[in-house]
């Protein structure tokens, strides 16, 4: 089997690493225990923390053992690695609560059954901390003055820098050392705002244990105009579907830009290598076929292949159908036939043609469909060029539907980007 330490490289996970050539070996070698810590300060996971997720997915499916922490202790203290102020307090109910959902996403992606993987909660060994032992035992090792010399505290000096979170290195590489001790866990992961935290552990490890252990982070996620990848209009995007629509989700993938596809399609998800370098041959209508296929994949993998095959029909539907070649990216099970609108899953109202004999204005329509909150609000939405007819821009708020509207047995009315409803016609 191919080195795991090669497969990330090649697809773009590794930006930073303690000591590459043991690491490789060790991998190649040993069954190796590694841990990526989650603090649960949300109710959901986010498209920001995929990147520590797939890079995980792919150690596992390579036979290594993660360690999931969550981190119910250090979700106390706020980590001020890449924050420009504090953050706020949570209950320890809420931490817990946001725990046990964190858990359930991360089951989609990792199998976290007994023997595969370990799941833990620092607060679990942080809680009950005797702080007078913890500084003589763990604090001795930390020089206040190299932990100034990091990014992540230089920054927060200039805006404050709270002794609670000065405390929160010390935390993480405590993390490291209870899993090296009871885990013989081996390699910390995680985004390349916490390489200063990271080397904290491996340090005072090689200084408590005389062990040699090993960190590794990923780079940070921006797309290729720059901007922090994952971000919609509407906020960040969620892996809670209650939080993010799977079609919504759906639709941030295929959207991406020409530029971030092939990087993409590496980070998020398994197709082969040598798949994914063909994609940069390819060009047009064959580069929108991958994009579809990235939205499919992405979405396959956070909720299901019955969501993604749903949301796939609902968006081929909707924006036009078109088969995927056989030769793109043909290890994917994205469906490779036609897609008709009644697969499509989007909102449908079945009418007949006496629908027109009240001559139906597109504003009242909007409004009984509930695409609109009220009449006012249709009348915006037109004026603002927001409402289309079969894929036409709608101008004329006096506009009514007619027969000849229908296409196919079929309207289609679509308010914004992507919010869609069919009039079904029999």
């Amino acid at each position: 089997m191919e080195n795991v330490y090669d497969v990330l490289q090649h697809r773009g996970f590794i930006q930073q690493v303690t000591d590459p050539e043991p690491l490789r070996e060790l991998l190649a070698s040993h069954r190796v225990t590694f841990y990526v810590g989650f603090d649960p300060t949300a109710e959901s996971l986010h498209a920001g923390s995929l990147l520590p997720i797939m890079a995980m997915a792919n150690l596992q499916r390579h036979g290594h053992k993660p360690i999931v922490v969550i981190g119910g202790g250090t979700a106390m203290v706020g980590d001020p690695s890449g924050k420009t102020e504090m953050r706020k307090m949570m209950s320890r109910e809420r931490i817990d609560s946001n725990a046990r959902e964190m858990r359930l996403q991360l089951a989609r992606y990792l199998d976290l059954s007994e023997g595969n993987a370990i799941v833990v909660n620092n607060y679990d060994w942080l809680g009950n901390l005797n702080y007078i032992e913890f500084l003589r035992d763990i604090g001795v090792h930390f020089s206040v003055n190299k932990m100034l010399t990091f990014e992540a505290y230089k920054k927060r000096m200039e805006t404050g820098l709270s002794f609670l979170e000065f405390n929160y290195q010390l935390l993480q590489a405590f993390d490291f050392l209870v899993l090296n001790r009871d885990y013989d866990c081996r390699l910390q992961m995680g985004g390349d705002d916490q390489w200063a935290n990271i080397l904290a552990g491996t340090d005072l490890i090689r200084r408590m244990e005389r062990k040699d252990v090993y960190g590794l982070t990923f780079p940070l996620l921006v797309t290729a105009s720059g901007a922090k990848m994952g971000k919609t209009e509407s906020g960040a995007l969620w892996l809670d579907a209650q939080k993010t629509a799977p079609y919504d989700f759906y639709q941030y993938w295929i959207n991406v830009a020409d530029d971030d596809l092939v990087k993409f399609l590496f980070y998020f998800t398994f197709l082969p290598t040598y798949e994914i370098e063909d994609v940069k041959k390819r060009q047009g209508a064959e580069l929108n076929a991958a994009k579809t296929i990235l939205a499919y994949e992405a979405t396959r993998i956070a909720h299901g292949e019955d969501v993604a095959k749903k949301v796939f029909s609902s968006s081929m539907a909707a924006f036009g159908t078109r088969k995927i070649p056989d030769s793109i990216l043909p290890s994917s099970t994205i469906p490779r036939g036609s897609v008709t609108a009644d697969e499509a899953g989007l909102p449908i109202a079945r009418k007949d043609y006496s629908f027109f004999e009240a001559r139906p204005k597109i504003i009242s329509v909007l409004t009984d469909l509930g695409l609109t909150s009220s009449k006012q609000e249709a009348k915006r939405l037109v004026q603002q060029g927001g409402v289309y007819l079969n894929d036409v821009r709608v101008s004329d708020t006096e506009m009514a539907l007619a027969e000849n509207d229908v296409i196919n047995n079929r309207i289609v009315l679509r308010v914004g980007k992507k919010k869609y409803f069919y009039l079904k016609f029999e």
